[in-house]
């Protein structure tokens, strides 16, 4: 079995986050970065489908060259070799623009099972995996909590506000994973010792076919236009009661127009 996991570098979601207010971009230089927590879940349900039926598990991440210190962290829990989309036109990609190049990069290989976290912990949109079954045609199973594959087909406990759902698909699938699917393994000492020397292929945005348009802040369908801090929570009304509580209440609420 042929399985990609989709890892993401991001500031350390423990720390404060910074926004750059001359790009309205996320600060990422100058700051603890590291491998999205949720793409812990990802690689350890990649782990166990390779355990269980065999084949090869790869990681593939875009970003910058320092990206592949994240994708050391998988490689250490037991992902076999790494693929990284890098190139200087990728700066400032959205959603889309980072599906549309993963999505290339996915295509030369031919796995039978995408996994994905959720969402990231840096830009929360839930976007990209919706997006890269999209682009790759391929049907797309959200929120597992449980996950196997048989019989040329994956099937899941599909994680409700009331319960689960059994979903099926059939193989190519794109897979997202919560936290409550798994509880990832700590990478061993032998295994952090082994990723050092694991192979990561690098892709630019010309080797996958992609023009400087298509992807990058030229690609971008998003675009931030401006950032304000939350308005500062008002204090709330003091109501004394000198026997006229309920009527106070009542007046208060009929102004609102609850009742």
């Amino acid at each position: 079995m042929n399985v990609y996991v989709c890892v993401k570098q991001v500031p350390d979601p423990n720390a404060p986050g910074k926004m750059d207010p001359a790009t309205n971009r996320l600060v990422r230089e100058g700051v603890e970065l590291v491998m999205d927590p949720w793409d812990e879940y990802g690689v350890e349900a990649g782990l166990q489908l390779v355990e269980q039926h065999g084949g090869v598990l790869t990681v593939i991440s875009m970003g910058p060259e320092r990206a592949k210190e994240a994708m050391r962290k998988a490689l250490a829990m037991g992902a076999e070799r790494g693929v990284l989309v890098s190139d200087p036109a990728l700066a400032g990609s959205d959603a889309l623009a980072t599906a549309r190049a993963l999505a290339e990069a996915i295509k030369r290989e031919s796995p039978d099972i995408v996994i994905c976290g959720t969402e990231s912990s840096d830009g929360s949109t839930g976007l990209m995996p919706g997006m890269l079954a999209e682009l790759l045609g391929w049907p797309q199973l959200t929120f597992a909590k449980k996950l196997a594959v048989g019989d040329g087909k994956a099937t899941i406990h599909r994680q409700t506000e009331v319960g689960f759902q059994i979903v099926e698909a059939p193989l190519p699938v794109v897979v997202t994973v919560t936290g409550g699917i798994n509880e990832p393994r700590y990478p061993s000492l032998k295994g952090i010792m082994t990723a050092k020397r694991k192979e990561i292929v690098e892709l630019s945005v010309g080797a996958l076919g992609l023009s400087a348009d298509q992807v990058g802040a030229a690609g971008a369908k998003e675009q931030v236009l401006d950032l304000a801090k939350p308005e500062e929570r008002q204090s709330g009304t003091i109501a004394s009661d000198e026997g006229d509580g309920g009527v106070k209440i009542a007046d208060f609420l009929q102004q609102r127009r609850f009742i």
